[in-house]
């Protein structure tokens, strides 16, 4: 271990084992490897028999550092009437991926109170429980620094409040855009409503002593908001992938060309172009069993799209698995499909996955806009190709190769990807950076 003096850091997230999703790992790796560079963290988070987790992933439990304290809190949220309300027996996730292809009247109604009540978003019910067991650990001097992790960006909302009641050093980690993410407009907000969450996006940017992101996308995104903000104090520091995770042999089948896309997926990932090459491929390539995996929440309208491209009978579906199950279905797989979101935000989107893809040596195939972060990522790591969502012939072309490659020998993987400068430990200790500047 280098030798560092130590800074005690308060970590509030909402979002913590047994909750699954890339959120909690960014979390738990950070948690994990602070020590390493003389911070050590403690946890402020919701008491999982009261939190509204869209996923659940209890493996990560196995996964939190011996001795790090994890404070849980009560919480206030609506959503228990919701599902009462509605009939249904899942949270809504973010994008709304779960949710019909086609809003009912109901949906509207749920969404329209959703943007409208419940500002900046409906787990503003936690703060005021955190925010009470956060003075009370600041009272006792327990820690020097805060950091506030969003989503939900209501948490940031906690950092707020703790910055002009202590005025301790504050890192707001906004790991999405705000009022900029790509399903905004579906909340119905009303002009009122609006104007309340940009103000409070605006205040956490001006406010906050230190501001990390995890694309230079979203950097520009926000410096471009109305506000005067010092370029100097927002970092990036993107999600990455932890080596010992992928431990796992590589496994790719040699009777199959099986293409996987793990994580949720919604109709505004526009992944039409690929459905579209996957039928040619499989028409033409009649020796060659092509097969199309999703391990995760697909959208009925995803669905849909897929069985009009006509490759419904080569896809599998499994639903959400545990973080490491996830991993094995990656390293079980001839290539990897990428896909970015098809909204106005896009560029500041880098999906946590990427990194994940990586670390896999899989060769990877997307679906977003050129000249993006994701795009520059994938060129500069030799990880594959990212296409735009109408570049047919040249998607074709590029899997016509594979296909071409994979008859001489089934196994695609990568010799090398130049991937280490998104390992966990080494973006930690990158944020142990800002931290220990900010207390100096």
């Amino acid at each position: 271990m280098e030798n560092y003096d130590t800074t005690n850091l308060l970590y509030i997230s909402y979002y913590w084992p047994p909750s699954g999703g890339p959120g909690v790992q960014r979390g738990l790796k950070f948690c994990r490897y602070l020590p390493v560079y003389g911070v050590q963290a403690g946890v402020l988070t919701v008491d999982p028999k009261q939190a509204s987790y869209p996923l659940l992933d209890p493996t990560f439990e196995k996964e939190i550092p011996e001795g790090l304290e994890v404070y849980r809190t009560a919480t206030s949220e609506p959503f228990e009437y919701y599902k009462k309300l509605s009939g249904k027996k899942e949270i809504p996730y973010g994008g709304f991926v779960n949710q019909q292809a086609k809003d009912s009247l109901l949906d509207k109604v749920f969404k329209f109170l959703r943007g409208n009540l419940f500002i900046p978003d409906a787990r503003v019910g936690w703060n005021k429980h955190a925010i009470k067991k956060a003075s009370e650990l600041l009272d006792a001097k327990k820690y020097q620094v805060i950091l506030t992790s969003s989503p939900p960006h209501s948490t940031q909302l906690i950092g707020l409040k703790l910055k002009k009641k202590y005025n301790l050093p504050w890192i707001a980690d906004l790991r999405d855009p705000w009022t900029n993410i790509h399903y905004y407009d579906q909340l119905y907000h009303t002009p009122i409503a609006k104007r309340l969450d940009q103000k409070y996006e605006l205040q956490v940017l001006q406010q906050a002593d230190a501001i990390i992101v995890t694309s230079e996308d979203t950097k520009r995104l926000f410096l471009n908001k109305p506000v005067s903000i010092d370029p100097d104090k927002i970092h990036v520091i993107p999600n990455g992938y932890d080596a010992e995770d992928f431990q796992v042999q590589s496994q790719p089948p040699q009777d199959t060309f099986l293409i996987t896309y793990t994580g949720t997926i919604s109709e505004t990932y526009n992944i039409d172009v690929f459905l579209k090459v996957l039928a040619h491929l499989a028409s033409v390539n009649s020796e060659i069993t092509y097969k199309l995996r999703f391990v995760g929440k697909v959208s009925d309208g995803v669905k849909e799209r897929i069985e009009k491209a006509g490759v419904l009978g080569m896809t599998e579906f499994i639903p959400y698995v545990p973080h490491q199950e996830a991993v094995k279905y990656m390293m079980e797989s001839t290539m990897l499909l990428l896909a970015i979101a098809d909204v106005p935000s896009v560029y500041a989107n880098v999906p946590g996955k990427l990194f994940e893809y990586l670390a896999s040596n899989k060769p990877i195939v997307a679906l977003g806009p050129v000249h993006s972060d994701t795009d520059r990522i994938i060129d500069e790591c030799g990880a594959g190709r990212l296409f735009h969502y109408t570049a047919y012939e040249l998607m074709l072309d590029h899997m016509q190769l594979m296909s071409r490659s994979w008859k001489i020998n089934p196994n695609l993987d990568l010799p090398f990807i130049n991937h280490e400068r998104y390992s966990r430990k080494g973006l930690t200790k990158e944020l142990a950076g800002v931290v220990k500047r900010l207390v100096k």
